[in-house]
């Protein structure tokens, strides 16, 4: 994509360099990072608009396969949790390979993917819960913790319980803005209900992202690629927010983490952001908003995005009066030990936290509240 090309997607002229007979860009940029990313992961939502390889829609054979390995997990496993959901007693003969290439696809490919046709109605709440790791296991087989209490299960919902909760990005029904989840090489999110109006999935390739700013502005690729970048959450640390390393680019940032937010506003005894880093940001907001694939999505989907190189945000939502009408997501976050990437040092003890060591795992099929504990330490 050529720079005058870029700032007609961008309407901003600004962004372009300037008019050089010939500019070396890779002298320009952070040393060892390329001038172009060739990769399917680079990609712009037109590039889908005629086109739905992405979603996989279960047939009749495909259900037929889930609801019997859904009986050959609770006949053999009773009692177990939800991390035991593995492809050895969840078997898909005819789906299992089709979702080992979503994998690949997820992986070194597009960098998502959709699985469309379950019935939320036609499951309990926790089958319902054993079939989205049924077929999450062929996608990534480690599950991560997503936050200090052990929790396996986000459920992002709409609550106006406490101001903080409704002002939280994940209980809010605002629009947020493009960014990553702080660890798992892949996201994950099961759709048990839509909202009455709004909250599409909306994505952008990192990788877009990145060969725009490199052949208009390198300098903001420096600016994104250094490591004063004072990130609060989860944890105080100062890093990239972009990295090259394996011949792959990795984004991770949010921007709760990096300006605070009404739900956790930043300390003020913290470092604020240069100007130079909040143009980088606007920067990255500006080109992924114009490179965008909106997902209209339904009832029972199954999403699965490549969390290193695929930014995601959501629109703004309305919920209705009915169950059905009430925005209601599951999330994971997952890794895979045979196609996981490399993950930077700067971000490992994140993954660390995640994936690793003998924390606690709880696996709430339902929201819980703020403040919820075990009432013992021990199972009957």
């Amino acid at each position: 994509m050529s720079a005058a090309a870029t700032a007609t997607i961008l309407g901003s002229p600004s962004l372009a360099l300037p008019a050089k007979a010939s500019i070396d860009i890779s002298a320009l940029l952070p040393p060892g990072f390329p001038a172009h990313l060739e990769s399917g992961l680079s990609w712009t939502g037109s590039d889908f608009s005629e086109s739905s390889d992405h979603i996989l829609v279960l047939t009749d054979t495909h259900h037929a396969e889930i609801k019997s390995a859904l009986e050959n997990f609770k006949r053999k496993c009773l009692d177990q949790d939800g991390d035991l959901v593995e492809p050895a007693n969840f078997p898909l003969p005819t789906l299992g390979p089709k979702l080992k290439e979503l994998s690949r696809d997820v992986h070194d490919g597009r960098g998502f993917c959709l699985v469309r046709g379950i019935d939320p109605s036609s499951y309990c709440v926790e089958d319902l819960t054993l079939v989205y790791l049924g077929i999450q296991s062929y996608i990534a087989e480690q599950r991560g913790r997503q936050d200090k209490r052990g929790n396996m299960l986000v459920h992002i919902v709409a609550d106006n319980s406490t101001r903080q909760a409704a002002e939280h990005h994940r209980h809010s029904t605002k629009a947020i803005t493009f960014h990553n989840e702080e660890s798992g090489d892949v996201i994950s999110w099961l759709t048990r209900s839509t909202a009455a109006a709004g909250g599409k999935c909306i994505i952008a390739s990192a990788y877009t992202v990145y060969n725009v700013l490199a052949s208009t502005r390198p300098d903001v690729i420096r600016t994104l690629a250094r490591s004063d970048w004072p990130f609060a959450m989860p944890r105080f640390q100062c890093r990239p927010i972009i990295f090259y390393q394996e011949e792959r680019l990795i984004m991770n940032f949010g921007r709760a983490a990096l300006l605070g937010s009404e739900a956790h506003p930043r300390a003020p005894y913290l470092p604020s952001l240069t100007a130079r880093q909040v143009e980088a940001l606007d920067a990255i907001e500006a080109i992924a908003q114009a490179t965008q694939l909106e997902i209209q999505t339904q009832a029972g989907d199954m999403h699965f995005i490549n969390n290193l190189a695929i930014l995601h945000r959501r629109e703004g939502f309305v919920n209705g009066e009915a169950p059905t009408e009430k925005r209601h997501l599951v999330r994971m976050r997952l890794r895979s030990a045979e196609q996981g990437w490399s993950i930077p040092p700067e971000l490992k003890a994140d993954w660390d936290d995640a994936f690793k060591g003998t924390a606690a795992k709880h696996w709430h099929v339902e929201p819980m509240p703020l403040y919820f504990f075990p009432m013992r330490l021990q199972p009957n």
